[in-house]
Order: structure tokens, then sequence, then C-alpha cells
């Protein structure tokens, strides 16, 4: 039986002409989540396929002007790959999409008792799946479309870099990284129900998410694009992209499906943490608890 899902009597207002203010920022997610938690699985898995190819696209174009970003200021390259990452996230919001790591501020309809836990993990398990889907369908075509011998192979062997740095990372660092990544993901989905107009939703995502990435925080859906893609490379690159790099695969043995597996694992708890406790819950405990039902 459909699980019936209880809708929100208080509807969010603006309170002035060009943006939200945040209690009704608070209504507004609340709205949002109940109306996840509704949708039927085929659509739920779809728009996590989308968000995850958002989300890869937004690293293939980290990946592509990152390369050669040597000789700059070390922070430099980090800033511009933030910039243009935060390109996945404009699409995921604008676009309509639904991505795990954004879906994280459900917990806020969830304890307002708007839907079930049972409801909140359904949705957050089926976006999950689609965003695996899609960001590792996107790592197969990237592949497929030889991009990784792109510039002499510096595409690819800048890819193979940010995968093995990944999957080198021990746990309780990675952990914390991941946490403070979905802190700051989860402020721009915040930030977005501010606005009112596609490009206030992009002035307010773009800072949080260039500011994650050139910290070098760890997002699990991006890193299902990042991992794929580089141990794709590794393992079935042809000889003459070696040659072009001047190395072999030995040099990334970091770089294996057991440490990409970890790296995914822990982000994931990490980035639920971040963004469920540390945002969403904050933010309901502020504005939405003492509410009348």
């Amino acid at each position: 039986m459909k699980e019936e899902i209880n809708q929100p009597k208080h509807q969010p207002e603006a309170t002035i002409a060009d943006a939200v203010m945040p209690p009704d920022m608070a209504l507004a997610c609340e709205v949002a989540g109940t109306v996840k938690a509704g949708r039927d699985a085929a659509t739920l898995i779809v728009l996590g396929v989308l968000a995850g190819s958002f989300i890869a696209l937004g690293a293939v174009f980290m990946t592509v002007v990152t390369t050669g970003g040597s000789d700059l200021p070390w922070g430099v390259p980090r800033l511009l790959g933030g910039l243009v990452f935060s390109t996945g996230l404009i699409m995921v919001i604008v676009g309509g999409a639904e991505l795990f790591t954004g879906d994280s501020l459900m917990i806020v309809a969830c304890a307002s008792q708007r839907i079930s836990i049972a409801a909140l993990l359904r949705a957050w398990g089926l976006v999950y799946g689609g965003n695996i889907i899609g960001a590792v369908g996107t790592a197969i075509l990237i592949y497929l479309s030889g991009q990784h011998g792109f510039n002499i192979g510096a595409v690819g062997k800048n890819a193979l870099s940010i995968a093995s740095a990944k999957a080198s990372l021990p746990t309780v660092q990675l952990l914390f990284l991941a946490v403070l990544c979905n802190v700051l993901v989860c402020l721009a989905v915040w930030m977005s129900f501010a606005a009112k107009s596609i490009s206030g939703k992009v002035m307010v995502i773009v800072p949080p998410i260039t500011a994650f990435v050139a910290a070098g925080f760890e997002h699990s859906i991006a890193n299902l694009y990042f991992l794929p893609y580089a141990l794709l490379i590794k393992s079935c690159a042809e000889p003459g992209f070696w040659s072009a790099i001047g190395e072999d695969a030995s040099v990334y043995s970091m770089l294996t499906l057991g440490n990409a597996a970890h790296n995914v694992v822990v982000s994931t708890i990490g980035n639920l943490i971040g963004g469920s406790l540390m945002v969403g819950a904050v933010y309901w405990f502020v504005y939405l608890r003492s509410r009348k039902a």
C-alpha cells in the first residue's frame, strides 16, 4: 500500500520583493522534502540518474580546467576548478534533478513529521541508486570518448592524479572532509530556496560549491565519477597513452577498486552527517520546531 504523505498546512511566503527570508526558506525546504518523498520510484531513479550525470559533467569540466595548472600558485587551479565544478549543482537545481547529497535536507520534512522515516529512507535509497548509475555511466561515456588522451594525455594524467589522491585518504580524514563538503553543498541548496530567479539561484550556489572544491573536501557522488573514470584509464588505456605521459599504471598503486569503494562508502556517511544533521536539523530546530502543525 502506498504510504500516505502528510501535506504541510503552511506555505512559504516571500517577505521582500526579491528573496524569501530564512523562516519561509525552512517551510519551502519542508514542502520540497514532502514532494520528493511522494514521487514514484521510477521518477526518483530517473531524476537521480540525471543528477549523477550533471555532477559528473561538472567533474569533467573541473578536470579539464585544472589540467596543466602546476605552474600556478597551489590554490589558483583549485579555485578555478571549484568555479567550473559548480556547473554540476546549478544543472541539478535549475534542471530539477535529484541529488542524494542535497536531498539530505529532506530531514527537515521528516523532523516536522510531514514524512515518515521509511519514506525518507526510500527516497534517499532510490535517488542514491540513480546517482550511481548517472555518475558511473558518465564515466564510461567519457572514457569511451577518448578524452583522457587530450593534450598528449595530460587530461588523463590529471584524472589519475585526482582519483589516486582520493583513494589514498585515511578513513577518519576522509569522513571529516565529507562532513564539511556536504555542509557547504546543503548550504548552497538551502540558500537556493531564498532565490526567486534562476540568476539568483546561480549566484548563491557558486560560492559554497567553489569553496568545498578549493578546500579539498569530499563529495560522494562526484567521487562516483572521478574514481571509476580513473580506474578505467588505469585498467584499459592503450600503451600509447602511458608512453605519452611517461608513466605506467604501477605509479597509481593506491588506485584500486577496494580503495575506491572505501572512499565512496565513507564519504557517503560523512556527507549524510554533514547535510542532514549539521544543516537540515539545525535549521529545522531554529525555525520549525515550535511551529504548530
